[in-house]
């Protein structure tokens, strides 16, 4: 079966390879740069905000900032995951 055949298949597939390399450096550079005793201390006090609750009368604005913490933490602990691997 030809490439032209494959209809918006083959984009999946080269979209999930683009980058590898250069993400995967980057990972590796965020699991070095966290790695040792000061790095966890910053990690341990970063991941306390995933623990974090918000009262019921919570505004939508102070929803969608502590949101947008603990993806931008969540984010930067996958990556030290991945870098680590």
């Amino acid at each position: 079966m030809a490439e032209q055949d494959l209809g918006w298949s083959w984009f999946d597939a080269a979209a999930a390879t683009a980058g590898d390399d250069a993400d995967l450096q980057l990972c590796r550079a965020c699991a070095r740069c966290f790695a040792g005793g000061d790095g966890e201390q910053v990690i341990a006090h970063l991941a306390r905000t995933l623990e974090r609750r918000l009262p019921p009368q919570a505004s939508d604005a102070e929803l969608r900032h502590l949101e947008g913490q603990r993806c931008a933490i969540a984010r930067l602990l996958a990556m030290i995951e991945r870098g680590r691997a």
